[in-house]
């Protein structure tokens, strides 16, 4: 059996990684996040060019906004939630196997990559790859490899870069590391500023009866932490695979090329993440938060899965054209539903049909002409009700149902809308009508058929139909199928006999 091995995945400064991961206009510039009230906000995270300007953590805001050109954030938690999932993703790549172990501003995960190397390589070549693929996602993190568990999380808490820690080496590798690593309370650390013991190494030097002796049962795992010995029992997560970024604006915006701009990189994150998977987006649902108003959605479904930005984009600008937020916007969340692409066989001489892309952009330029409520494909109610249907979103890959030889029957042709006629009754049967361009005489009328329904609601329906044999003025003899409308007193056509 192969022997343990745990990979250790450290996002430093988590809270300003998070909001930077979506701003590319502040690459290189110096950021300071800042938290808690406004009259009482201090700086929690930071970038690198904000630290080499002296900008450390606890500085009030109104000394960091003294700073020149220092830009401030402030922390979103929305956002580093969306930002965990996306490195909880990335790590899941590599193993199922997860465990968080974040501590102080940073974000961790470590991996049980025990056996591996056989898909990744060796410890070094996999530590390549983890960090690579973090920085696909944004983030900036430092990997430490160690046969121990807890080597490897404060080794990656206080190291920069790439470590491979061999085995046999953990107290060595932890030798300079400070005791502000382990998680020591006050009266702990001044006990041990007292000693003089500072450093890993101080504490792993340290005889363990008397050191227990003093400061009780948990010395002994902070001693076999600093001797890099300490056991660990994994207690993996289960990391559900989610498509959502998050985004929240410095000001209200107002404009729909501000809302495109920053929809443009949320869908390419969630392109990126979707073909890792070798998965598309099969919708995009958008959600607005507005100032002063409830939240504002709406919802993007392509005929076909996709993994086209600009074919997305335009879907998403057709709809944001058509359905405006109400109030400006101050913070926009992008849902992704994954779906398989489709491949389809074309035929060496079947004729080539229309792309996914441009059938969906034709609907949506129909919907915006003649309303969204009239444009799908039809389907049937389950009602008694005389033609009972309504309208579902259209779908490209949805399975027709297959045709079955039948023989031949009469057809029966809809007047859409139905024309209303002036009738004349013989006996409680209709006998003669006149329209707005003919009259009609009615030869043989068979019916009434009757139906009502839905009595309780405003579609209420009560009405007879007739199946008749009628000649216009010319002698032309036409079978039609009338219907009597009881609740509204007239007499329409409904359809022709053919």
């Amino acid at each position: 059996m192969s022997r343990e091995l745990y990979a250790s995945v450290h996002a430093t400064e988590f809270a300003a990684q998070a909001l930077l991961r979506m701003r590319a206009d502040l690459k290189g510039e110096p950021v300071a996040i800042v938290d808690g009230p406004r009259h009482d906000a201090c700086v929690c995270a930071m970038n690198r060019a904000a630290a080499q300007r002296g900008v450390v953590h606890g500085l009030p805001r109104m000394e960091a906004e003294a700073l020149p050109g220092l830009q401030i954030l402030d922390r979103s938690v929305a956002v580093e939630a969306a930002t965990r999932a996306v490195l909880l993703e990335a790590a899941a790549q590599f193993t199922p196997r997860l465990e968080m172990a974040s501590s102080g501003a940073g974000c961790a995960v470590v991996l049980d990559v025990t056996g591996c190397e056989l898909l990744f390589g060796p410890p070094s070549v996999l530590a390549g790859k983890i960090r690579a693929a973090m920085e696909a996602v944004g983030l900036r993190v430092s990997v430490v490899l160690s046969a121990n568990y807890h080597a490897a999380r404060l080794k990656a808490a206080a190291h920069r870069g790439l470590c491979i820690v061999a085995a046999g080496a953990e107290a060595e590798t932890l030798a300079h590391l400070p005791l502000s690593a382990l998680d020591l309370s006050l009266a702990e650390q001044e006990t041990f500023e007292i000693w003089g013991i500072r450093t890993f190494a101080d504490l792993a030097a340290l005889p363990e009866n008397e050191l227990i002796a003093r400061l009780g049962a948990q010395a002994r795992e902070w001693r076999a932490m600093a001797r890099g010995v300490a056991r660990h029992t994994f207690q993996p997560i289960e990391a559900a695979f989610a498509l959502r970024e998050v985004y929240e604006f410095d000001a209200p915006v107002e404009q729909e090329e501000g809302l495109l701009f920053m929809a443009a990189r949320m869908v390419q994150c969630l392109l990126e993440r979707a073909t890792a998977h070798a998965l598309a987006l099969a919708s995009l649902t958008v959600e607005l938060m507005l100032e002063g108003a409830p939240m504002h959605s709406f919802s993007v479904r392509p005929a076909l899965p996709s993994q086209e930005q600009r074919f997305l984009l335009k879907l998403l600008q057709m709809e944001l054209a058509a359905h405006p937020p109400p109030a400006p916007v101050l913070a926009m969340t992008l849902h992704a539903e994954p779906g398989k692409t489709g491949k389809v066989q074309m035929g060496l001489f079947a004729p080539q049909t229309p792309e996914p892309a441009r059938l969906d952009v034709t609907l949506a330029r129909i919907k915006a002409m003649v309303g969204e409520d009239r444009v799908g494909t039809p389907v049937l109610e389950d009602s008694h009700r005389p033609s009972g249907f309504h309208l579902a979103p259209f779908r490209a890959d949805a399975a027709s149902q297959p045709r079955t030889a039948s023989s031949e029957r009469a057809a029966l042709r809809r007047v859409r809308p139905p024309r209303v006629l002036q009738m004349m009754l013989a006996n409680d049967s209709p006998a003669f009508f006149h329209d707005l361009s003919d009259s009609f005489r009615i030869a043989v009328a068979y019916g009434p058929w009757r139906s009502s329904g839905a009595w309780w609601s405003v579609d209420a329906w009560d009405q007879e139909e007739w199946e008749v044999m009628a000649t216009d003025s010319r002698g032309q003899s036409l079978g039609l199928l009338l219907v009597h409308d009881r609740l509204r007193c007239e007499w329409r056509l409904e359809a022709l006999l053919d």
